[in-house]
């Protein structure tokens, strides 16, 4: 299956938002998914297996419970939620690591990581249980896959990578994650009434001979 980025986009936030995230972490969501996609990376799959997660569920279980490190929640961290905490204290990395502990589909913070780069200017490492990456906002060092689940995630201040991946323009996601998606984006369309079939029914229903 292939589909333009923009598809990719549109599709997971709408499954995002039928999940039960808000709309502004949906629109997160679709643009780290995106970003995924682009670096040749799973991101189809990757927020699929998030979303069947049922974290929305009681969401609160799982946003960091303090901005000291480590970041940590009654129950695994969201990485969505673990995203936008880091997109709010890039400044901290300026004078120590930031750490995370149970998180839940890590590949999802490597775009907040590669923003909080940009800002900051400068490489950033991110440690998944011993698996390094390193960006500098533009270049990504990534292995092709990483684990649905990290015991410690570190983010630090390191050197540019010396190499990087393959731009893509089109995501490749499994049938079965995009069955995902489609089923979770379906959620936000509203009930057919018998006033919008009446409107979508059209020239149909009139005579004009």
């Amino acid at each position: 299956m292939s589909f333009s980025l923009n598809e990719m986009e549109a599709t997971a936030k709408r499954a995002t938002r039928g999940a039960g995230y808000s709309w502004g972490q949906a629109e997160e969501a679709s643009k780290a998914t995106r970003w995924l996609c682009m670096q040749g990376l799973d991101g189809a799959g990757t927020l699929a297996r998030l979303l069947e997660r049922g974290l929305t569920l009681n969401l609160a279980a799982h946003r960091p419970s303090q901005i000291e490190c480590p970041w940590n929640a009654e129950d695994d961290l969201c990485p969505l939620s673990a995203g936008s905490l880091l997109s709010d204290s890039v400044h901290l990395l300026k004078t120590n690591p930031i750490e995370m502990q149970n998180v839940t589909m890590p590949a999802l913070l490597l775009p907040f990581v590669s923003n909080a780069a940009r800002l900051l200017q400068e490489a950033l490492t991110v440690e998944i249980d011993g698996v390094q990456v390193v960006t500098d906002g533009d270049r990504l060092m990534v292995p092709d896959t990483l684990p649905d689940t990290a015991q410690r995630v570190v983010v630090s201040r390191s050197a540019s990578p010396e190499g990087s991946r393959m731009r893509h323009t089109r995501a490749y996601p499994a049938p079965e994650d995009w069955d995902v998606l489609n089923h979770f984006a379906h959620r936000t369309y509203a009930p057919a009434t018998e006033e919008s079939r009446l409107l979508g029914a059209g020239a149909g229903l009139s005579d004009n001979d």
